[in-house]
């Protein structure tokens, strides 16, 4: 086997490759630190030729928000190959490799952030999530309407209790599917370098930034308000900072109200796909996810190359009889979105990803929950 899980002793080659891959260099002081992390958090497989890392692949076992359930989730991340190594097909066992570790150790679903969209969809990761990109100018800053009485801002340098943010978090994550589950070592991570401001209404935390300034440039990286009150509230206390920027970034998802209810919704924005989701064991999937409740039941064929055992075909819904003659047929990637709610089975049906009767298609909309996918972190 080509593949094999790497001892730490090989943790800071990995971390040239991934400078050399991914040109970036981590700054020597930094060295032990990333050590440590991936000691606690990564598991890494390797490919070896003279006892040289040459390969690559890091397995984060995470949890995410689907809806209110929590999945165990693999997040996989720096993919890499030295250039006089590549088109050897390594890659290509790494992520078979990971695909098979993963069912046997019960990730339902895997996670990751492409160089290359298509080049991932072979392998049968599909897109999770878009994110907006808003830009605004020091004359897009208008306040908003607010209850001054109750509402309150706390701002934070350096974030030591996590308690608040996580509480806001939470909640607005369950509102999603996709959305990371962050555990105390991933929030010290995240919100390394970055100022925090959390609204209170009265003492209840409904709302924060993370954001940083600098030469006059403000970049909001979370904007998550749980309601009115805390949405207007932290908009307004960007707007204050109007004479220390000239420029204002906003990371949002698409459906956020805030856009909406300014003054001149007229800005720049800017949607572009962020992470990519597949399912490693559909049958596993089946039996924990919430489809809607219905007395319909459809046959589902699926195509998965690279994970073969599920290529099957999977009966969803309340079976009422035996006769299920006509199926659906379509690869892990369609599945993979509509499940998610990246995509609409109808969406998918008119774009030719999936083949079947048109009132097999009704009853799959029937069974599949409306959900917004989004996904704010990074790995």
């Amino acid at each position: 086997m080509l593949v094999k899980k790497m001892k730490e002793d090989k943790y800071k080659e990995a971390i040239q490759l991934s400078e050399y891959a991914f040109q970036y260099k981590v700054p020597l002081d930094e060295i032990e630190k990333r050590i440590e992390r991936m000691k606690k958090n990564h598991i890494l497989y390797g490919i070896l030729e003279d006892d040289v890392l040459v390969a690559k692949l890091h397995l984060l076992p995470f949890e995410i928000h689907l809806g209110e359930q929590k999945w165990k989730m693999g997040g996989i991340a720096g993919v890499a190959t030295y250039p006089e190594y590549r088109r050897k097909g390594y890659v290509k066992e790494l992520l078979t490799h990971s695909l098979h570790v993963m069912k046997e150790e019960g990730y339902t679903v895997s996670m990751l952030h492409p160089f290359s969209i298509p080049f991932y969809r072979k392998y049968g990761w599909e897109v999770l999530s878009n994110r907006l990109k808003c830009t605004f100018t020091k004359s897009d800053l208008v306040m908003l309407p607010t209850d001054t009485n109750t509402g309150k801002i706390k701002r934070y340098r350096d974030v030591s209790d996590f308690t608040d943010l996580s509480t806001v978090y939470d909640q607005y994550a369950s509102t999603f599917s996709g959305m990371l589950v962050r555990s105390k070592d991933w929030w010290e991570q995240i919100t390394e370098g970055l100022h925090a401001a959390i609204y209170y209404e009265d003492i209840v935390p409904t709302g924060y930034l993370l954001y940083s300034i600098k030469d006059s440039k403000m970049e909001v990286e979370e904007f998550v308000a749980l309601d009115k009150g805390a949405r207007n509230g932290l908009w307004n206390f960007i707007c204050q900072h109007d004479s220390m920027v000239n420029t204002l970034e906003i990371i949002t998802n698409e459906r956020d109200p805030l856009i909406y209810s300014l003054v001149n919704p007229n800005i720049k924005m800017e949607v572009s796909p962020y992470f990519m989701t597949r399912i490693v064991n559909v049958e596993a999937f089946i039996k924990q996810y919430k489809f809607n409740k219905s007395r319909e039941s459809v046959k589902i064929k699926i195509t998965d190359t690279f994970a073969p055992w599920n290529e099957q075909t999977f009966l969803i819904g309340e079976e009422k009889s035996s006769n299920h003659s006509e199926e659906m047929e379509m690869t892990i990637n369609t599945f993979s979105s509509l499940t998610f709610g990246y995509k609409r089975p109808r969406e998918l049906y008119e774009a030719g990803f999936i083949t079947g009767k048109k009132e097999q298609i009704e009853k799959l909309e029937d069974l599949i929950p409306i959900q917004q996918t989004y996904f704010y972190d990074f790995f």
